[in-house]
């Protein structure tokens, strides 16, 4: 009996049990996605205009986006009342959206909904949080699977939503808000005291790689099962049988990979854990890798009187000339020639606060980097619907799907290649930021020259980059600005995807939209006659038609891309040798 207790204590306290336990409650922390199939219910229902649309779109970004109380509150409070504050602003936020759309109350002006979907999506930044914190502290050496895995699930969440209301049949689309509402609240609460910190970093073992290896089988399935049940739905067409027994096949999907803490400590023997340094220390490698000791301020004046060329140079060089320029200082300093500065605050790969972390310049490049391509991804996400309505798509659930699909891949990959690109070819993980930048100005750029598949080809890489973007730059913030105040500082970089919306969606792609929408209303105006003398309202719904009205956003869009793309470069430059002293190896 005191050895199954034990079993049962271990269990519970084991990592991948919080791993597991996080990429479920990520399966449903992504209910902004969701936006594209919620938005036409809505414009329908209030009969809001675009731009109209635009506003509750940039309310819903902003709630997602903004984290600071989220990261703030995670240094302080225990994990499940983080949860637990997410889900009551999940639950009243939508609900109230629900309560409106489905009649039970009066409408509402067009802010109370703004302030209310705000409020239910900002429910989200707790959950990533939460989820996030726990579980890169729990896997330090693994952040790049861990946060692309966490995200990725986030991202899928839109399309496992959409299977399981399929799959429960609900009378009215209005109910899609309801389940918004009720559902992720149900899931969370279920397991808000699980998801924590369990000292992950005393937990290593061997199996941990073919654990991944399994994690990444079980996303990859899912995501194929996903694209082949939307591929069912839209060609051959499935009754309401068919898909029930489909959504119970996601569900069982969902929960496999529980099967490895269960494996881990009921069917194995045990073995003594191996430690892992919970904070990232340089490895001693060749003779002219230095110690972070009682030297350090002196190579902190090494690095600020090293030429600039030093950099470039080849690693045996390089470690000559740093090696004469610090011997240099030693005698200079012995001598009383100079005086050695004190390290003010800390260098990049030590933990920084956030104020600490607004002051350096490659924080603030990977910030503007998101702006303009993130921002771009999450302007095409949220007018997903209507870009399928104006190509003559009625059924725009199976795009918001697709994206979501891709945008989860986008995400587990993204983890898997920055991860690869640092331990196999010595690369910065910001080199992966600017690779998926170049594929999103691409899908972009396919749309606005009108090329056959326009809209599948867009979904596919738009999800695809916009989704690796949040497995790369957390990793990235992590190594180079330290888990101290990881939450606040992932909550900071998460206001770009909001920011960059309320630019190229709030004015300019609703802007062009609405001026294609008044343009053709116009021009239809003349065949009834009696209509001709009548303005046109503020508050008419107006339908742009045409790949004209997205043409010119997507256009530009994709030159934002490849503006963003530079910055990530910028990035990859500062830091190479950050990357070089994290790993061991010569980033070049």
């Amino acid at each position: 009996m005191e050895q199954i207790r034990e079993k049962l204590k271990a269990f519970v306290n084991n990592r991948w049990l919080v791993f597991v336990c996080a990429m479920w409650v990520q399966s449903c922390a992504g209910v902004g996605y969701l936006f594209g199939s919620i938005s036409p219910v809505i414009k329908s229902a209030m009969g809001y205009n675009q731009r109209q649309i635009a506003i509750l779109g940039v309310a819903k970004d902003l709630g997602d986006s903004i984290g600071f109380v989220a990261g703030s509150c995670c240094e302080i409070l225990p994990m499940w009342v983080i949860l637990l504050i997410g889900v009551v602003q999940n639950f009243v936020g939508y609900g109230l959206v629900w309560l409106v759309i489905a009649n039970i109350l009066p409408d509402l002006p067009l802010w109370v909904l703004c302030v209310a979907i705000f409020v239910g999506t900002n429910g989200e930044t707790y959950y990533n949080t939460a989820a996030l914190v726990s579980c890169v502290q729990n896997f330090p050496k693994s952040r790049g699977p861990v946060v692309g895995i966490l995200k990725g699930f986030a991202g899928l969440s839109g399309a496992i939503l959409t299977q399981v209301y399929t799959m429960i049949n609900f009378p009215n689309e209005a109910a899609l808000i309801f389940m918004v509402a009720v559902g992720p609240s149900i899931v969370v609460i279920a397991l808000m005291f699980i998801v924590r910190p369990v000292g992950g970093h005393k937990q290593v073992r061997p199996s941990d790689g073919s654990s991944f290896l399994f994690t990444y089988s079980v996303c990859l399935i899912l995501a194929a099962y996903l694209l082949g049940v939307l591929v069912l739905e839209d060609i051959v067409g499935i009754n309401q049988t068919l898909v029930t027994l489909l959504g119970v096949l996601l569900i069982i999907l969902i929960l496999l990979p529980v099967i490895i803490p269960i494996l881990l400590v009921f069917a194995s023997e045990p073995s003594p854990p191996v430690e892992e340094n919970l904070l990232p220390k340089p490895e001693k490698q060749e003779s002219g890798r230095f110690e972070q000791n009682e030297n350090e301020v002196i190579l902190s004046e090494v690095e600020d009187e090293k030429p600039p060329e030093v950099d470039s140079l080849p690693l045996l060089e390089r470690q000559k000339r740093i090696a004469h320029l610090q011997a240099k200082l030693f005698q200079a300093a012995a001598e009383g020639a100079v005086r050695v500065k004190r390290k003010r605050g800390p260098r990049r790969g030590e933990d920084f606060t956030l104020l600490q972390a607004l002051i350096k310049a490659d924080f603030w490049l990977m910030f503007f980097s998101l702006v303009l391509a993130a921002g771009s991804g999450l302007t095409v996400i949220d007018n997903l619907g209507q870009i399928c309505q104006s190509l003559g798509y009625s059924d725009t659930s199976i795009f918001v799907s697709m994206v979501s699909i891709f945008n989860f891949l986008g995400r587990v990959g993204g983890g898997y290649f920055s991860e690869t690109i640092i331990r196999k070819y010595a690369f910065p993980r910001p080199v992966a930021m600017a690779v998926v930048q170049v594929i999103m100005a691409f899908g972009l750029l396919y749309y606005a020259l009108g090329w056959p598949g326009q809209i599948y080809v867009t979904t596919v890489l738009t999800g695809l980059g916009y989704g690796a973007h949040w497995a790369i730059v957390p990793a990235s913030a992590s190594e180079l600005f330290g888990l101290k105040s990881f939450g606040a500082l992932y909550n900071f970089l998460a206001l770009a995807s909001p920011a960059g919306s309320l630019i190229f969606s709030g004015a300019i792609a609703s802007g062009i939209y609405d001026y294609y929408a008044e343009k053709q209303a116009s021009l239809r105006q003349p065949v009834s006659g009696s209509l001709l003398t009548i303005p046109l309202r503020d508050d008419d719904s107006l339908t742009c038609e045409g790949s004209i009205c997205y043409s010119l956003t997507c256009a530009l869009m994709s030159g934002v891309c490849m503006a963003a793309m530079v910055l990530s470069l910028i990035v990859v430059y500062r830091t190479r040798s950050v990357y070089a002293q994290l790993y061991g190896k010569s980033c070049n």
